[in-house]
């Protein structure tokens, strides 16, 4: 009989309410960035505007469903009803753009999701002139829009940017969900025996999230021993060994549909070895070091060209970025260490109250064990709020 977990008690967050303040804070940005409708697909948007959560894996890569979304007026779903949501007042049936919804030829779904969006229009009172933002389509769609003339925009990065800044509830939401990932982590490290299996122990990790209400993890990077480096393998049948180093991230979408996107190293049932340690001790200075460098105002380029430097052996297999922004996934800023600056960076400034994943991962191309640690960080003009607690090495100086 499958062993039921107690639950930590929730702070009983209005969803509606929560999901208002997040509309409102879209539509901001919208009249800023000068968009009159927006036309919602990724599943994370969906609900983030709306309240929408329904099968959102499966919208991940078949996006079935999708929301019209005005600056005024009411917000027409177009997917399966489901729920008590009153901010949509409308839902319709899809006409998505894809082959399991409307086979080999896309042309005609292309059409009606179209049509879709022009009697959208027209119900809203809007005309042809109308800013209209689209979230990621298919070039059979974009050619539909072409053909009725609508006037088409990239949705994304407004609503990127729209969810970079939290309200106080939504701060709330994400700190329950660190909570839980925690809570699943102390579970975690208490069931971190020799013999259990990577993807045994990753799995408590879902028992706990799932139990809270919790979404998903967004990705499976859990490894041991050898496997700890380089960076993002997954969790495997391979069974933990006594003094394996075991890294993770959490990449937990949990309650109320928040990230947390916390990053450990633990050693199975021994004291670190002198070069654990040292791997260790590097993490932690990075950590640090950049933590550091973060306030309100700082340019993503200066950032990218003042964090923390490891001798040349643990270049290689750095992380894929030393800072990331998180909110409902991870999201916008992704700020990139120097050397990949040039093909990935882009500038901006860090807001008050940006929430940002502090990121280091340190093994060396010579081979061996490597360390993973993430810190989940709140930039404030009155200084650095620590959101994730868990527990670091104490390590000697």
């Amino acid at each position: 009989m499958t062993r039921l977990i107690e639950l930590l008690p929730s702070p009983e967050i209005d969803e509606n309410l929560l999901a208002s303040e997040r509309l409102e804070n879209l539509r901001g940005t919208m009249l800023v960035d000068g968009l009159d409708v927006v036309v919602l697909t990724n599943p994370v948007s969906l609900r983030y505007a709306t309240g929408y959560r329904a099968r959102s894996s499966v919208q991940s890569r078949i996006p079935s469903a999708y929301a019209i979304v005005p600056i005024v007026g009411p917000i027409i779903m177009h997917g399966p009803p489901i729920g008590d949501l009153p901010l949509i007042e409308v839902f319709r049936r899809t006409h998505a753009i894809t082959s399991f919804d409307a086979g080999l030829e896309l042309s005609v779904a292309a059409g009606r999701f179209a049509a879709d969006i022009e009697l959208a229009l027209e119900e809203l009172g809007y005309d042809s002139r109308a800013s209209v933002g689209v979230e990621r389509t298919t070039p059979t769609g974009h050619r539909a829009f072409a053909d009725i003339g609508l006037n088409v925009f990239d949705a994304e990065p407004t609503v990127e940017l729209a969810r970079s800044r939290k309200s106080d509830l939504e701060l709330i939401a994400l700190d329950y969900a660190i909570a839980v990932a925690e809570y699943g982590m102390t579970l975690m490290e208490a069931a971190l025996h020799p013999g259990i299996t990577e993807n045994q122990l990753l799995a408590v990790l879902h028992q706990a999230n799932i139990s809270h209400d919790g979404d998903s993890i967004d990705g499976r990077v859990l490894c041991s021993g050898p496997r700890t480096n380089p960076w993002y393998q997954e969790a495997s049948h391979r069974r933990i060994e006594a003094g394996d180093l075991v890294a993770f991230d959490t990449n937990m979408v949990g309650p109320y549909g928040y990230c947390a996107d916390i990053g450990r190293t633990w050693v199975c049932e021994a004291e670190p070895t002198p070069s654990q340690q040292d791997l260790y001790r590097r993490a932690l200075h990075e950590i640090e070091h950049n933590t550091a460098l973060l306030h309100v105002g700082a340019s993503f380029a200066e950032l990218a060209h003042s964090v923390f430097r490891h001798p040349d052996e643990f270049i290689a297999n750095r992380s894929t970025s030393a800072f990331h922004g998180v909110g409902m996934t991870a999201e916008y800023p992704k700020i990139p260490y120097p050397q990949d600056w040039e093909w990935s960076g882009y500038d901006g400034q860090l807001e008050d109250g940006v929430v940002l994943a502090v990121e280091s991962f340190v093994g060396s191309d010579r081979g061996s064990q490597g360390v993973r640690l993430e810190q989940l960080v709140r930039v404030t003009s009155g200084g650095i709020e620590i959101m994730s607690s868990y527990p670091l090495w104490d390590l000697q100086p």
